[in-house]
């Protein structure tokens, strides 16, 4: 068993708590502007991308030592026209940057609230969650975390390979908002 601390707890956070309790872990939830007193091995940034930098810059002591998932696609919801970071690098990079001694993790970003809880993309094919980390021990350990999940889970390499997931997240939110897919269909993975 781990413990998971999650910051947010709307549809996504819910959600991803959820599936780390269905793999018999011990889930607790922050809201972003809570006072912290502990937090788990694993904690999960489940807010939008624009309330990380407040969220680390109250808790950056605490986070040493954690594996920090951060599932934000940081989108410009002003324009809907593409992401707020720089073009050669990611939301979990400029995270990893700004906590050096916790071990950052991008996942769940390029999965919809509704397929984590159905566990099925467009009902049909198994959801499975992409993780990207320089830190192998990390990936392993939120892979083991989700065991017993039914979610599948899949080494997506590097840390630099978080530009790509959020380009796949940013098009999938720009399908679902455009009603060219469902908020339960999404991209899927085949082994």
């Amino acid at each position: 068993m781990t413990a998971i601390t999650i910051f947010g707890k709307g549809n996504m956070g819910t959600v991803i708590g959820q599936n780390f309790e269905d793999a018999g872990n011990q889930v607790n939830f922050i809201n972003s502007n809570s006072e912290v007193d502990q937090i788990g091995d694993i904690v999960v940034f489940a807010v939008p991308y624009g309330a990380v930098e407040g969220i680390i810059s109250k808790n950056k002591d605490k986070f040493a030592g954690k594996i920090i998932i951060d599932i934000t696609n940081p989108v410009d919801f002003e324009t809907f026209d593409g992401l707020v970071v720089d073009a050669d690098s990611s939301a979990a990079q400029v995270i990893a940057t700004a906590l050096p001694e916790a071990a950052v993790v991008k996942g769940f970003n390029t999965n919809f609230g509704g397929t984590l809880a159905a566990k099925k993309v467009a009902d049909s094919h198994q959801t499975t969650v992409l993780l990207a980390s320089d830190d192998a021990e990390a990936k392993e350990t939120v892979t083991k975390a989700l065991e017993g999940s039914c979610l599948a889970v899949i080494d997506a390499g590097a840390l630099k390979r978080a530009r790509e997931l959020e380009a796949i997240g940013f098009l999938q939110i720009s399908l679902a908002a455009a009603e060219k897919i469902s908020w339960t269909g999404g991209f899927g993975v085949f082994k």
